[in-house]
């Protein structure tokens, strides 16, 4: 089948906003993000944290579990209200998209709506049941929230893994038949580095987010056995994760030198098809080539392909028009891989502290660094997704159907634009004012935490 040969049935819409509509798409997906991030590890942590409590009959536990279980919740409302614009917004900007492959990923929203509502009913039973339900009880009630939230989001990555590698269909005089949703969703090689290096993210998202949060309150003085544990936990998640996913970022990076290679020679800037390529760290791509950086030789033929001298396709292969805009790529992609590289650098601090001398570390730079790392690994999380989206571009469906093509044709998207920034703005000051709410709360342990030493065992529902 020759997808590209077949694009050119898509004809472009006339359409003088299309540079508004892919920035008031990706001003969505930037804020939708991270909440994804937190929906596919936090509540893991809420969970485990909570089995912790049940199993040492600790009311500190039990206590840290029913406050991030707060907070799952308000993240969780916030992700109802972006995920319902995003799905809104592709009805309404990409009307020719939806209308074209329906057929083929449907099957996966729909699902991902399934998963979405049983999702909304467990994480009301399991916040709202504290007090309600059994230990047990309370416990069972946390697995389908982690269960969906995996569902839900691995549909949306099926979905997106079929953009970048199409599959399961045919396209006769335009039109799309012979439709195995099946296949395209989950017969995608794609699919599985996208996944695993989405899973990894959102621990290491939750983890130094959360992390970051109480080396905030270690500074300020606020350093009881309540917030060791809290920072810990989830420090330790991310730690772990960090340098992992460095060696799927090279899976990753590998996949796409085959599948996609103008949006690897983007990563790098690479106008001409060279046998044993260099990486350029730094430095602006000029349309000929990248001034300013500092060359590695050989290195992307190597990071690529695995040998030194493999040859990388360069951007001069293909028409101007079929290229995607290198610099937002480049840096990008720099961007993601050089705060990851830092992330796995404190993971590995950390990580070495804790089994050489079985503590926490204690530099004030560590914690001052921890803060940092937090909203860095939240940059890092959208870099990767301008990577991967805008280095799809033209395309929408990767050398199938362009986005010029599937773009409404309505006006006054600018309009819309700017209300979206400004409703956006009104929800994350809401996030921000509950958020402080539930940190400022007073603990609700039956003794001072920092003087905690040996809980008496604690089964009850609490």
């Amino acid at each position: 089948m020759h997808l590209l040969a077949a694009s050119g049935a898509f004809a472009p819409v006339d359409q003088h906003y299309l540079l508004q509509a892919r920035q008031m798409q990706a001003l969505s997906f930037a804020v939708h993000i991270p909440l994804v991030a937190f929906a596919i590890s936090f509540p893991a942590l809420v969970l485990f944290v909570e089995w912790l409590g049940r199993r040492r009959a600790d009311e500190l536990y039990l206590t840290l579990a029913r406050r991030w279980s707060k907070v799952m919740l308000a993240l969780f409302a916030i992700g109802v209200i972006t995920g319902t614009t995003l799905s809104f917004e592709m009805g309404l900007l990409w009307p020719n998209f939806t209308g074209t492959f329906g057929g083929v990923f449907g099957l996966g929203f729909a699902i991902e709506g399934f998963s979405f509502f049983l999702e909304a009913i467990f994480i009301g039973i399991y916040v709202y049941g504290w007090r309600r339900l059994s230990p047990r009880a309370h416990l069972l009630a946390g697995v389908p929230i982690v269960i969906t939230g995996f569902t839900g989001s691995l549909m949306v990555i099926a979905v997106n893994a079929w953009m970048n590698h199409p599959g399961g269909f045919a396209l006769r005089n335009g039109k799309v038949v012979d439709v195995h949703p099946l296949s395209a969703l989950f017969g995608n090689s794609y699919l599985w580095h996208e996944l695993i290096h989405m899973y990894i993210a959102g621990y290491i998202v939750s983890g130094f987010v959360v992390a970051g949060c109480y080396a905030f309150g270690r500074l300020r003085g606020r350093w009881g056995r309540y917030e060791r544990t809290a920072l810990a936990i989830p420090l330790t998640v991310a730690a772990l994760a960090a340098p992992v996913q460095i060696l799927v970022g090279d899976w990753a990076a590998r996949d796409v030198a085959t599948t996609q290679p103008m949006k690897l020679a983007a990563f790098e800037g690479l106008y001409r098809t060279t046998r044993g390529a260099p990486e350029h760290l730094l430095g602006w791509y000029d349309g000929r080539g990248v001034d300013y950086g500092i060359e590695i030789p050989h290195l992307l033929s190597f990071l690529s392909f695995h040998s030194w001298n493999a040859t990388v396709e360069g951007l001069g292969t293909v028409p101007a028009s079929r290229r995607p805009p290198v610099n937002v790529v480049r840096i990008a992609f720099q961007t993601m891989v050089g705060i990851g590289s830092l992330l796995a650098l404190i993971g590995v601090v950390y990580l070495a502290v804790r089994v050489r001398w079985k503590r926490l570390p204690e530099s004030v730079w560590f914690y001052r660094a921890l803060v940092v790392a937090g909203p860095l690994s939240v940059v890092a999380l959208i870099a990767g997704w301008v990577v991967t989206e805008v280095g799809r571009q033209p395309w929408v469906v990767y050398r199938t159907m362009t986005t010029a093509a599937v773009v409404t044709g309505a006006r006054g998207i600018p309009v819309g634009y700017g209300a979206l920034a400004a409703s956006y703005l009104v929800v994350a000051i809401g996030l921000a004012w509950v958020l402080l709410r539930l940190a400022r709360a007073p603990l609700e342990l039956a003794v001072e935490t920092s003087e905690v030493t040996d809980l008496q065992p604690r089964l009850e529902p609490v």
